[in-house]
């Protein structure tokens, strides 16, 4: 409709001047004034049509790829997680998506529209004298050479730009996620300083896109104005020789002025097509990647009734975080992990969730290898409660039944067992209150319990314990102890603690020194045999 429409404008302007003007017709009075009022109403309402579709479509299209990019990037690997920013993988979901976005619902359409109408309008130039036409379309392709040029530079200024815009996203991350350190240290003009530096370079670069991009509206205008002067000598002189009427000249004099509407569009369209190229390549780089955790088929739908680690190393990257480490460990064991920082106690746990395979050895789960479980069903017989505490911007009650269906009853029970009920129904709406962002309204110990009834609420059949009271007063701590001690009584639980009077009851204590196990016995046998654990020991009873 449109591009028929835009035809017809030039068409018009035949009949108009040699009929309307040269001839006098008085019915071309009415005739032509209506026509072109229909040829509006048609080129705006097909215009209308065309937006709203291509517009849908394309909101469509990009929903279902931010999705389907956050799927990717969740389900990836934790090494992958690990090694880039998290400001790096918000920038491809939002900018990066609404580069393409912005494309598809803005520029492709436009791109599609502007190319059929130069095809129209050229080969009705082309109908009206084929002569002229070649003089008047020969300069075209001779502006095709710089405006590769123009997208070539402005596709690597966009991945540039794209990258520092991940920069400052991350920048930003880390300021308001730090901001209590931040305001402890008063380096609020110094936070400000380092994002400025950054917020300038993404400047500077963005500037230099739109330089090279204006570039395009130039060189179009100045081929288009050699291409209407070229038909206006070379059409007057046909008007003279009396080969074509005046109508027909200024007819053809319009559909030309037209193709060159257009055809600029098409030149500008283009060089700014290249931030969309760049912007998908960087989103399909991610949704290329392969995932190096593999997803087993059986699933786990029995208790976990045994781990065994048989002659297991793990490397990340060059460094050995374990060496040959071997072990069984039977429902209803309590086991327990000791060593200082960066001995491997850690990087058993990542094993065993599967956030990283062995690099050579195996683990069992019930005496078959667990690359064979489905990582959901594996997952979901696991219980972490770690050091660093994750509170969603949800209801408490949400946060403790997190991942599964709500059970209020569920949820008060998991919440006594973690000495949180008291404090919970003291909050503005009880159970159902709102949590600020990283449970900003709850003290340490408040988000630690929480945690821990999350894990209660969980009902894993194995328990990890990752100095999961380290936040706790000594009262508290006693009293989820010893809630634990009852509720875990026929589960796996491992606990990996700093106190060490918090695992003096353990059935079997491993000590942990560069990745290795240098000790393994009870409290009492490590402390009569193990040089080690009697260091560890001494260190926390000073402390």
């Amino acid at each position: 409709m449109t591009v028929s429409a835009t035809a017809a404008t030039a068409y018009i302007m035949k009949p108009m001047i040699n009929q309307m003007f040269i001839k006098h017709n008085a019915s071309m009075l009415i005739i032509i004034p209506v026509g072109l009022i229909v040829i509006y109403v048609i080129k705006s309402a097909g215009r209308y049509i065309q937006s709203v579709f291509i517009d849908y479509i394309g909101l469509h299209i990009i929903t279902k790829l931010r999705t389907r990019l956050l799927k990717k990037i969740l389900f990836l690997n934790m090494a992958y997680l690990y090694a880039n920013r998290s400001g790096e993988m918000i920038s491809r979901i939002t900018n990066d998506i609404n580069r393409v976005q912005y494309f598809v619902s803005s520029m492709l359409p436009e791109f599609v529209r502007e190319l059929m109408t130069v095809i129209a309008l050229i080969g009705y130039v082309i109908y009206l004298n084929a002569t002229l036409a070649f003089f008047a379309l020969v300069v075209l392709p001779l502006v095709i050479i710089p405006i590769i040029l123009i997208a070539k530079r402005l596709k690597r200024l966009s991945h540039r730009s794209q990258e520092k815009n991940a920069d400052v996203v991350t920048r930003l991350s880390e300021v308001f996620n730090n901001a209590e350190m931040i305001k402890l240290n008063a380096t609020e003009e110094y936070e400000i300083q380092r994002f400025n530096q950054e917020n300038w370079r993404f400047f500077k670069i963005n500037i230099k896109s739109v330089y090279t991009s204006q570039l395009s509206s130039p060189i179009l205008e100045i081929v288009a104005s050699v291409g209407l002067a070229m038909v206006i000598y070379m059409g007057g002189r046909e008007v003279y020789a009396g080969h074509m009427s005046v109508g027909g000249f200024t007819s053809f004099l319009t559909a030309v002025g037209l193709v060159f509407q257009p055809a600029r569009g098409l030149g500008i369209i283009y060089s700014k097509m290249q931030d969309a190229i760049a912007a998908s390549e960087r989103i399909f780089t991610v949704m290329d990647l392969d995932n190096k955790i593999k997803d087993g088929d059986i699933m786990l739908k029995d208790e976990i009734n045994s781990i065994s680690f048989l002659h297991v190393d793990l490397h990340y990257e060059q460094k050995q975080a374990l060496r040959d480490i071997n072990f069984n460990i039977l429902k209803p064991q309590h086991i327990a992990f000791v060593g200082d920082s960066g001995g491997g106690k850690s990087s058993i746990i990542n094993l065993l969730v599967r956030f990283y395979d062995a690099s050579s050895g195996k683990i069992k789960i019930n005496d078959i290898p667990i690359q064979k479980y489905n990582l959901h069903s594996l997952r979901e017989k696991i219980a972490v409660v770690s050091q660093r505490v994750y509170i969603l911007q949800d209801t408490l009650a949400h946060n403790v039944a997190y991942g599964h269906d709500m059970d209020e009853e569920k949820v008060i029970q998991a919440l006594k067992q973690a000495d949180a009920y008291e404090f919970a129904t003291n909050l503005p709406d009880g159970i159902y209150t709102l949590m600020d962002e990283a449970g900003a309204n709850l003290s340490g110990g408040q988000r630690q319990r929480i945690a821990i009834a999350r894990a209660i609420y969980k009902d894993a059949s194995v328990l990890v314990l990752d100095e999961a009271s380290s936040a706790l007063d000594n009262e508290s701590e006693k009293r989820i102890l010893k809630t634990f001690k009852n509720y875990a009584k026929d589960k796996i639980t491992i606990t990996i603690a700093h106190r060490l009077s918090t695992i003096e009851d353990a059935d079997k204590i491993f000590v942990f020194s560069n990745g290795e196990v240098a000790d393994c016995g009870t409290h009492q046998q490590l402390l009569s045999s193990s040089k080690e654990y009697q260091r560890l020991y001494s260190g926390t009873v000073k402390a």
